[in-house]
């Protein structure tokens, strides 16, 4: 009988002990590591004793704390943008951008982006490819005469590894207006040496680009993030999603402002667990250089490590009905002994 992992009482980590066992841990999306970082917790802490535990008034309340304009003018500056939002949910910042910029122009989705992007039902036939995707989406601007259009896409796939290239916009003609919204939830904090999806996205004066982003992932933090230009953040900022929504705790975004060192050697730290861990794979595995996400085919992997006490990322997808698919993800919190225990147990 398999061992019950739907009631594990204890912080995920490198490791996870359940029924009097000790499983290695390679699955979740902590990617730096940030749940278990002590420098980060003690940060924390003492947020905590400056601000308190939490904040429920909305962001127009007539009494102010500072430190939200302050986390926000950090994020702009750390991951390249004019301006940015805060919210409570990765799931908010993506619901207030959306709906806020939906009658901006004719909505195309690509496939497979996140519910948390969508208006209504699942938009787009989540099986067809991003290549596909992005020559048609081209013809059909191209050809149409709608003039302003809403794109709105992930800045890549982790579970089938692939960080998406946004540069085909450049071959939409100039008189057509775009709003680009992607949502970089897994590759802020890690992919572009970890400024994320915003410095990559073209820039071309019919385009405008918008990132949201859970920063409950790589970043370690209960919150959302909307980064844009100063125009659009403005107006996002006048809606009613935002100027009715309570804000993030203050005390986590006093730790995300004074982390960067702590975010930068994780980074570091991660990267050298993903060389460590690619140097002993073989072709069958699918994962983008830089990001701790690796595809196997082999459907039995996760049954046959978790004999060896070692826990991956395992669930049929897309339907429930479907074939498990099997992910290792490293962290940070990764041990180079770790590594090297998994790399023996998928070789033997």
């Amino acid at each position: 009988m398999k061992p019950n992992f739907k009631s594990i009482d204890q912080p995920f980590s490198n490791q996870i002990n359940t029924e009097g066992s000790t499983y290695l841990y390679f699955g979740g999306t902590a990617y730096l590591g940030i749940p278990k970082n002590q420098d980060f917790i003690d940060l924390y802490i003492e947020g905590i004793k400056k601000f308190g535990l939490n904040n429920g008034t909305s962001r127009t309340n007539n009494i102010q704390l500072g430190i939200y304009d302050d986390a926000e003018k950090v994020a702009a500056g750390r991951y390249g943008a004019e301006a940015a939002i805060i919210t409570s949910s990765g799931y908010l910042a993506a619901q207030l951008t959306v709906k806020g910029l939906s009658t901006s122009g004719k909505i195309i989705y690509a496939p497979a982006t996140h519910p948390a992007l969508w208006l209504t039902d699942q938009p787009a036939n989540p099986l067809q490819t991003f290549n596909d995707w992005k020559q048609e989406t081209v013809k059909v601007i191209n050809a149409s005469e709608e003039k302003k259009w809403v794109l709105i896409s992930n800045s890549m796939n982790n579970l089938f590894p692939e960080i998406y290239d946004f540069n085909f916009l450049t071959e939409i003609h100039a008189e057509k207006e775009i709003i680009l919204i992607v949502d970089d939830s897994h590759g802020i904090g890690i992919n572009n040496n970890g400024w994320g999806a915003l410095i990559n996205l073209p820039v071309k004066s019919n385009i405008q680009r918008l990132v949201v982003a859970s920063m409950a992932k790589a970043l370690g933090v209960d919150a959302g993030l909307v980064l844009g230009s100063a125009d659009l953040i403005a107006k996002l900022k006048s809606g009613n999603i935002f100027i009715g929504a309570s804000p993030p705790s203050a005390a986590s975004l006093f730790a995300f402002i004074k982390a960067d060192k702590i975010y930068h050697h994780a980074w570091t730290r991660l990267q050298e667990n993903i060389k460590l861990f690619t140097a002993n794979l073989n072709k069958t595995w699918t994962f983008e250089p830089a990001f701790p996400a690796f595809l196997t085919r082999d459907s039995t992997l996760a049954d046959r490590l978790l004999k060896e006490k070692i826990l991956i990322s395992s669930f049929p997808y897309p339907k429930p009905e479907s074939k498990p698919i099997n992910r290792i993800i490293l962290s940070s919190w990764h041990e180079k002994e770790d590594i090297e225990k998994l790399v023996a147990a998928i070789n033997f």
